[in-house]
């Protein structure tokens, strides 16, 4: 099969990664590490890379970093090829939690290094408030070649100006929720003041049915041609953000990959622009209140569902 072209995206520590990539939050019916999910994990991640997705997201917290290797290594795609993301789990913020966490996420994944590994949540509220040595420690990781980038996710303007104030190194990547309608204006702005890459979580909103349905995104979508989710994507990527949509169907997953080869028109993506309902748009919870630390199962990683939507 003829390789996809996805552009990439330079990072400020010039390396780059695919603007479009392939998000597996719920692949799992739940956040255990059992033998069942690791096969379903195996068989959903094993088709987006049959589809010719290269960016895969993954999480400490998810649990199914395992499954995400197990797909890899029966992928037979050269490692150079894939780009593999995951994330420190909220309950691994102290430094030696951060580096043990790493090599078990390391060992789970089956790879002996990883492009990008983010700080989930800044969690304020915990740790008496001290992100700052969590931090410290995700960027010692990069000095043994084990970690290529290190960035955050879920930061606030104030924690980002916070960590680079306090120890000089910005972060790569924010990945941020950012839809038409919560674009997230102050944290976009403060990333790339920084110089760090947004990376949208929930680029379709979490799969709610309204944004997908919305008058303004439906009468794009038809004189495009196109469905909801492809102009939404299209947006995203128009705006230079990197995106990972979820999905375990085949032809969504198909559909998400048919966004390059078009543009939106300067009024189009305006229209999309003026979707923006500003906080009221917020589906995920709120980076300077969410603490929540789930339970640790068998498998030694933070995996149950707190309550309320997350990622």
């Amino acid at each position: 099969m003829k390789t996809l072209e996805i552009p990439r995206i330079t990072l400020n520590d010039r390396t780059t990664i695919p603007q479009l990539g392939f998000g597996t939050l719920n692949v799992q019916p739940d956040r255990k590490s059992t033998a069942a999910n690791i096969e379903r994990t195996a068989e959903v991640v094993g088709l987006a890379l049959e589809l010719r997705y290269r960016q895969i997201d993954t999480a400490q917290s998810y649990g199914n970093e395992r499954g995400v290797g197990k797909a890899i290594a029966a992928s037979g795609i050269p490692r150079e090829q894939l780009y593999v993301t995951s994330k420190l789990s909220n309950g691994n913020h102290r430094p030696g939690d951060v580096r043990r966490s790493f090599d078990e996420t390391l060992e789970k994944l089956g790879l002996e290094q990883l492009d990008l590994f983010l700080m989930h949540w800044p969690v304020p509220t915990l740790y008496n408030g001290d992100y700052i040595s969590t931090w410290k420690a995700m960027t010692e990781l990069l000095t043994n070649g084990r970690l290529r980038t290190a960035g955050v996710s879920n930061f606030q303007p104030h924690h980002l100006d916070r960590i680079v104030a306090a120890t000089g190194v910005v972060p790569a990547v924010n990945q941020i929720e950012v839809h038409p309608y919560f674009t997230n204006v102050a944290a976009r702005a403060a990333s790339l003041r920084h110089g760090a890459a947004v990376e949208a979580h929930s680029p379709l909103g979490h799969g709610q049915g309204q944004l997908l349905d919305d008058p303004v995104i439906r009468r794009v979508a038809g004189a495009r041609d196109k469905t909801s989710a492809q102009i939404v994507l299209r947006w995203h990527l128009q705006h230079g953000r990197i995106v990972f949509p979820k999905s375990v169907h085949r032809e969504r997953m198909e559909e998400n990959l048919k966004v390059f080869g078009f543009e939106l028109s300067p009024d189009e993506m305006a229209a999309i622009d003026g979707l923006d309902r500003g906080e009221k748009g917020r589906v995920g919870p709120h980076p300077d209140t969410f603490a929540a630390i789930p339970e640790k199962d068998e498998d030694a990683h933070e995996q149950a569902r707190p309550t309320g939507r997350w990622r």
